[in-house]
């Protein structure tokens, strides 16, 4: 008797637990397209990440050469401008 009874509650505790295991499972695919629409999303913004720093090193190597030429032109007029320098007036002492 007694083992049939352990066998019944075997068999009730399994057949109860079946719909348990299957919310969980409907559960867990909800949360699988959960992440699966995170995980997209995140991929999308990553790909523009990834072309915005494309887009700002190029403008930050045109900066630097345009500065660079600029810093050129500064030196060359400084040259130009050390030799022009003008005699500056004594006031005469008495």
């Amino acid at each position: 008797m007694t083992r049939s009874n352990t066998s019944a509650i075997i068999a009730v505790a399994m057949l109860l637990s079946l719909p348990l295991a299957a919310c969980k499972d409907t559960k867990t695919l909800q949360e699988n397209q959960q992440l699966k629409t995170q995980v997209a999303q995140l991929q999308k913004e990553n790909g523009q990440a990834v072309n915005d720093l494309e887009s700002m090193t190029a403008d930050r190597d045109a900066l630097t050469k345009q500065n660079e030429q600029l810093k050129a032109q500064i030196k060359a007029l400084k040259t130009k401008s050390s030799g022009k320098k003008s005699a500056s007036r004594k006031h005469p002492r008495s």
